[in-house]
């Protein structure tokens, strides 16, 4: 397990350098914080999470050994998913510190720390080899990034010929519903007081930025209706572990709460939740 560290700090740092403890409150138990994938009505949040990496790891046709590269890796449940399932050689990034401590805890504890590397920084401007993976991911992390065809063009300039990049991503349902809703108090409140920073775009910018880059898209899955499943059980676990959250902040399973139900508001109506997949053809 390596973990380069340099200092730096990200607006939302505020949300996602939280104490890992307040998500294992509410995430499951891979603190996986994405749109999990819902087979049947019985399904746990677990299992749904653990069926979405195995979808994850289908669209990018991995077979094991792979190297892959996750943007936004959060507390590592893909990568260090990828390494014990299938062998991969796995690289992180995120601007958040605390992530990467619990990730390196992580890896020590499943075996796979040779495996599992973390890069404290952004994409845009940590060192990365060129033409070095097989695989990029990011995983509810382009929308916390400004610039769009800077972040596909690094996308593809780190990828092999032929290598895989997959995005999933929240989205306003089109360029009119984000012209309605992008500064109504909800939408403020989530950019602002929870993450510090984002920016929600339609399913039509990502495409235009991914093909400007020179990706060929082969496929695109709506999991709106799986994001808004998975919503509703983290906000029956922040109901269930609310005294415990507090413990971290005064107030803080209320405002959690809040940004859970703004989310789950929007679907369908403002918002829809897509997977991209996209080739490194040329």
């Amino acid at each position: 397990m390596t973990v380069t560290e340099q200092p730096v700090t990200a607006d939302t740092n505020q949300h996602y350098d939280l104490d890992p403890d307040v998500f294992g409150q509410f995430l499951d138990p891979l603190r996986k914080y994405s749109s999990a994938l819902y087979a049947s009505e019985t399904d746990t949040l677990e299992q749904a999470q653990r069926r979405k990496l195995r979808f994850v790891a289908d669209r990018l046709g991995v077979t094991g050994g792979e190297r892959l590269l996750d943007v936004g890796c959060g507390w590592g449940s893909l990568i260090l998913f990828m390494a014990t399932e299938f062998g991969c050689e796995t690289t992180g990034v995120s601007p958040a510190p605390r992530q990467h401590g619990y990730i390196a805890e992580q890896a020590r504890a499943r075996g796979v720390a040779d495996l599992v590397h973390t890069r404290v920084g952004h994409f845009e401007r940590i060192e990365l080899p060129p033409r070095s993976f097989d695989a990029v991911t990011l995983l509810g992390s382009i929308v916390h990034m400004p610039d769009l065809g800077a972040i596909f063009r690094r996308a593809r300039a780190v990828l092999r010929r032929g290598g895989t990049l997959y995005v999933s991503e929240s989205c306003f349902r089109n360029a009119a519903a984000r012209t309605a809703f992008d500064t109504k108090d909800g939408t403020e409140f989530v950019r602002e007081d929870i993450f510090g920073w984002g920016d929600l775009r339609p399913l039509s910018d990502l495409v235009t930025a991914a093909e400007d880059a020179g990706f060929s898209i082969v496929a695109v899955d709506d999991l709106t209706d799986h994001y808004r499943r998975t919503i509703d059980d983290w906000i029956a676990g922040v109901d269930a572990a609310a005294e415990r959250i507090d413990a971290h902040g005064h107030g803080l399973a209320a405002k959690l709460r809040h940004y859970l139900e703004i989310a789950n508001a929007g679907w369908g109506y403002t918002t829809k939740h897509y997977a991209l997949t996209c080739r490194n053809a040329r």
